[in-house]
Parts: C-alpha cells; sequence; structure tokens
C-alpha cells in the first residue's frame, strides 16, 4: 500500500481497493492438513473515531491441536488516518503489519478481525494484508457490512452464503448454537470452503480462538493503560 494516501481523495482509495481486490487469489495455497499454526490478529483505538489516536495491534499465535497460544505479540502506535467506513484497511494496515514484523513465529494461516473480500471492492482488511505480505488470511467479522443473505439455522455449523448478484462473497455462519452469526470471507491464498472448515475448527465460542485471544489480550492491555 503507498505511503502518500490521503483521506482527502477516497476515489484514489477506491482505486488502491479495487486494484487490491484483483490480485486477491481463493484457491488454496497449502492444504489444511499442513496448518498448526494460526494467527489471530486484533486492534483497538484509544478513541475509534478521534483523529489523530493512539491505537494497539495483537497477534496471537494458536497451536490449533490445543488451542494453547505458542507467541503473543503486542504493539503500540499512534493512528493518523481517520475513521471512514469501507476505508478501514488505510486506518489498521500500517499497525498489523507492525506486529507482524515483530513475530518470531510466522503461522501458515492469519484470522483478522475484519472483512476480505465481503467489502463494496472485494478488499477489506484481511484482503489487504494477505495481497501485502502474501500471506494465507482469512477475514472474521462480527458484523455484516456488504452483501445480501438470510439468516442461517440456529445451529452450529449453519451457514448461509452472502452475494452480491450472483456472485459469493463469503458467508454468514453460526459457529456456536442460538448465537448471532459471525461473517467469514476469503482475505487471500484459501478457498472459501477451506476459510469456513479453519473456521470451525477452532471455535469453541462465537468468536475462532485465534481471534477471541487477539482481542483478549488487548482487552487487558487496555485496562493496564487506563483506557
Amino acid at each position: 500500500m503507498p505511503e502518500n494516501y490521503s483521506p482527502n481523495d477516497l476515489e484514489k482509495l477506491k482505486k488502491i481497493q479495487t486494484e487490491c481486490g484483483k490480485k486477491v487469489k481463493e484457491e488454496d495455497l497449502i492444504s489444511l492438513e499442513k496448518v498448526r499454526y494460526i494467527g489471530g490478529m486484533d486492534l483497538t483505538f484509544k478513541d475509534l473515531k478521534r483523529n489523530p489516536t493512539d491505537a494497539l495491534a495483537s497477534l496471537v499465535v494458536v497451536d490449533i491441536f490445543t488451542f494453547k497460544p505458542v507467541e503473543v505479540v503486542i504493539i503500540e502506535t499512534k493512528v493518523e488516518f481517520p475513521y471512514i467506513p469501507t476505508f478501514l484497511a488505510f486506518r489498521e494496515l500500517p499497525a498489523l503489519l507492525e506486529v507482524y514484523d515483530k513475530s518470531r513465529i510466522k503461522p501458515e494461516v492469519f484470522f483478522i478481525d475484519g472483512q476480505g473480500k465481503m467489502h463494496p471492492r472485494r478488499c477489506g482488511i484481511a484482503s489487504h494484508f494477505g495481497v501485502e505480505t502474501n500471506t494465507i488470511t482469512v477475514g472474521i467479522a462480527k458484523s455484516h457490512l456488504y452483501g445480501k443473505f438470510t439468516l442461517p439455522c440456529p445451529r452450529r455449523g449453519c451457514l448461509s452464503y452472502v452475494r452480491d448478484g450472483k456472485e459469493v462473497l463469503g458467508v454468514a455462519i453460526r459457529t456456536k448454537t442460538n448465537t448471532h452469526p459471525v461473517f467469514v470471507s476469503v482475505g487471500n491464498n484459501i478457498s472459501l470452503p477451506s476459510a469456513v472448515k479453519l473456521v470451525l475448527k477452532t471455535s469453541r465460542y462465537r468468536i475462532p480462538e485465534p481471534t477471541r485471544l487477539a482481542h483478549n489480550v488487548l482487552q487487558r492491555k487496555r485496562k493496564e493503560l487506563g483506557w
């Protein structure tokens, strides 16, 4: 992503997102049998809609066979790009790249709290990060951003495809019975069926364990900092 992007030129940023979306690969880079470590990534802001503001980013690498974290990395940084819906990657990506660079263990797959292909220009934060680093990424969002879908049945594993016309953008899926669905989409270098399998495999609660732990460590850090 270029350094000279400006929130005052949203048309230029839309073009960057569109070009990013064209680079997203929806095929499995590796087989699921080779996946042992998944890195959950999340961010939190001291003031979500203030600009500039302080931010924390986390990467928690989880062994998917034990659900135990094998590495936790947290960074604190200053964010200057404002909060603009559908342009969140320009605000969040620098922090995610920084925490990624500081990690000792590079997992096979990254779960990112946010959208992947399920985005108006097919390149949410999970796709931005995946294209920038050429890694395997999955977008896992707690809320719906774009596309049409029907609610899946209330049982764990039930899913409904999210579409834009005939194009499938991702799924709304129940990761736990009688809870709200999460929205899963390809970030990069993975197929949607494989992304769904990994999400279900790592979900004990509504949020898959890697991103749940990444969120939890940030909440503890916020309390330490008095945010």
